[in-house]
C-alpha cells in the first residue's frame, strides 16, 4: 500500500513538473514575442513621423467664430451710399435663427457674403427698417411705419400693408 502511495505521488510530481515547465516556456516565448512586436511598432512610428508632412495648425480657433478675426468683417449699420443701402435691404438677408427669453427676443440673419447679423426686438436693420416681431416661425420688420415685411425659415419674404 505504501508502495502505491509513493508511486502515485511520484507520478503526480512528474506530471506537475512537466506541466509547469511547458507553461514557463510558453510564457517566456510570449514575453519575447511581445518585445519584438513592440520594437517593430516603434520603428514604424519613427519612420512615419519622419516621412509624414503634417499641415501646420491654424492660428485662429475655428470654434470661436468671427470674434477671433478682430471684428473687421462686421456689417455696417450706417449706409453711406446707395449700394450699401441695397445691401442692408431686408430682401438680401435670410433668417437662420430666433432666440427668445422672458425679457428679450433676438433674430439672427445672414447675408449673401455669409456675414451674420443678430438683431434684438425694436432694433433697426437700416434707417427706417425696424424689427418689431419675432416668433418661432417668422420675424417681422416695419418699414418706415407704412408696411410690414415678414421673413420665415423657408426664406419667403412677404410684404404686407400696415
Amino acid at each position: 500500500m505504501n508502495f502505491f502511495r509513493i508511486f502515485v505521488s511520484f507520478v503526480c510530481f512528474v506530471f506537475i513538473s512537466v506541466a509547469n515547465a511547458e507553461n514557463h516556456d510558453k510564457s517566456q516565448n510570449i514575453v519575447e514575442k511581445a518585445k519584438e512586436i513592440n520594437q517593430k511598432i516603434k520603428k514604424e512610428q519613427a519612420i512615419k513621423s519622419t516621412t509624414s508632412k503634417e499641415e501646420p495648425l491654424p492660428l485662429n480657433d475655428p470654434f470661436v467664430g468671427d470674434g477671433s478675426l478682430g471684428g473687421s468683417g462686421g456689417i455696417k449699420l450706417i449706409a453711406e451710399t446707395d449700394e450699401q443701402k441695397r445691401k442692408l435691404s431686408v430682401f438680401n438677408f435670410k433668417l437662420i435663427g430666433v432666440i427668445g427669453s422672458e425679457n428679450d427676443l433676438f433674430a439672427s440673419l445672414i447675408n449673401e457674403d455669409g456675414e451674420i447679423l443678430t438683431l434684438g426686438i425694436y432694433e433697426e436693420l437700416s434707417p427706417g427698417i425696424k424689427l418689431v416681431g419675432v416668433n418661432t416661425k417668422e420675424i417681422i420688420f416695419e418699414r418706415d411705419g407704412a408696411s410690414l415685411v415678414s421673413i420665415n425659415f423657408k426664406n419667403q419674404i412677404i410684404e404686407r400693408d400696415n
